[in-house]
């Protein structure tokens, strides 16, 4: 019978009424032993870059505590247990818990829980990246677990992705977005695109100021959930628009889970259409310290999202990547359904539907099949009125999308297909 090793503790309060009492009750619990108690956050760090301990315990208004930071713990299999301060309320508790991808939180009134929280967050096993990003500040919880929401359900998900070469992604992603406000759902379209970022322009949006970017300095102020109105430019009652970087090279601004917060914080609101950039490539550096990776939005985005959209164009080079896209999602840990989109079919290619289905449905299990027309007519008229294609009349493009949006929902929604007359400014 083996003996289980006691978990190690390093403990940062910054001075906290609660210290007293936190170090007391950890001194006392079997199978608990401190090993530090850290001056700063800074402090913290370096004890654990040491590799002895298993579990910091530190206060969630601890300053320097942040995602990277937390990020660094888990880099060397330190997991985190806060104290919330009994000056926060518990909402903004587990929205700031959920930023800075902390799992287990306790409450400084309930202190006699800690050493329950810390053996529990010292089991053995691998630290996992994303582990709050659920929602509710689990204690044992795991991304890539998550249970499918219910399709017709509001509060979902969906990321559009596609491969290199221009497939139509961002198309997609406009049109869905705008056919699921049309339905009268409360529809948030995200630019989440760190390379190519589009959805601004396509929609004629002017403004300067990145959506994105706002939404990311206020997760990391923890603000986001109160002040979300402000990185929101609306089109109508229903759909609402986060605009993405201005340019490529400020992704670095975007600090690591601040996408997903702001997701989470979306889909509190309704429906949410994220549009991503085609690369899967992790952070070849993420070995140097806690940093944002060039394609952490993409990776975020689709991390997050209940179920993938798949943008493929019906060519052979298109096709062919579309296959090679469908087995690298899998095997960058995306767990999501994956609903394949082939996008610009055309019958001058020589392929039925049939044929290209064959091609691309044997590799990886798909949770839907669907083909929009290369209707060129169509984009067209939209890119150069600035409205979206459901928005632009009927159109075969339209009604592919409409057929995908009945798909994602799970049942065609009816008595809903009347043309909106315009759009009206609210912001």
């Amino acid at each position: 019978m083996s003996v289980r090793a006691p978990v190690v503790v390093l403990v940062v309060a910054a001075g906290a009424a609660w210290e007293p009492r936190a170090m007391t009750l950890l001194g006392e619990a079997p199978g608990v032993v401190v090993l530090k108690r850290c001056v700063d956050v800074d402090d913290l760090l370096a004890a654990a870059s040491a590799g002895q301990a298993d579990v910091a315990v530190v206060g969630l208004d601890a300053p320097g505590l942040d995602g990277p930071a937390v990020e660094h713990l888990r880099a060397h299999a330190v997991r985190t247990v806060a104290v919330v301060p009994r000056t926060t309320t518990a909402d903004a508790a587990r929205l700031h818990a959920v930023r800075l991808g902390i799992a287990s939180a306790i409450g400084e009134d309930g202190l006699e829980e800690l050493p329950g929280a810390v053996l529990a967050a010292g089991e053995p096993g691998p630290a996992r990246p994303g582990e709050a990003q659920d929602g509710a500040v689990p204690e044992d919880a795991d991304a890539g677990d998550r249970t499918p929401r219910d399709p017709a359900a509001p509060g979902r998900v969906v990321a559009v992705w596609g491969p290199a070469g221009a497939p139509g992604r961002s198309t997609v992603a406009v049109a869905l977005a705008a056919e699921l406000a049309r339905r009268q759902l409360r529809t948030v379209l995200v630019d989440a695109d760190p390379q190519a970022a589009s959805v601004a322009q396509q929609l004629g949006i002017l403004d300067e100021v990145s959506g994105l970017l706002a939404a990311a300095r206020l997760a990391s102020a923890g603000q986001l959930a109160e002040r979300f109105d402000t990185v929101q430019r609306a089109l109508d009652p229903y759909l609402s628009v986060v605009t993405g970087l201005p340019r490529p090279d400020r992704w670095i601004e975007v600090r690591p889970g601040a996408l997903e917060v702001l997701l989470d914080v979306a889909r509190a609101a309704g429906q949410v259409v994220v549009d991503t950039g085609p690369s899967l490539e992790g952070d070849p550096h993420g070995d140097l310290g806690p940093r944002p990776a060039r394609h952490q939005l993409t990776l975020g985005a689709l991390g997050a999202a209940d179920e993938v959209v798949v943008v493929g164009t019906a060519d052979p080079v298109g096709l062919a990547r579309l296959a090679r896209g469908l087995v690298e999602l899998r095997e960058s840990g995306v767990t999501a359904p994956l609903r394949v989109v082939v996008n610009r079919m055309r019958g001058t290619l020589g392929w039925s539907e049939r044929d290209v289905g064959a091609m691309v449905s044997g590799f990886v299990p798909l949770a839907g099949l669907h083909f929009l027309p290369e209707d060129r007519a169509a984009t067209d008229r939209a890119l150069v009125t600035g409205r979206t294609v459901p928005d632009g009349g009927d159109s075969a493009l339209a009604r592919g999308i409409g057929v995908l949006a009945d798909a994602l929902l799970g049942a065609p929604a009816r008595g809903v297909r009347t043309r909106r007359a315009g759009r009206a400014r609210l912001r």
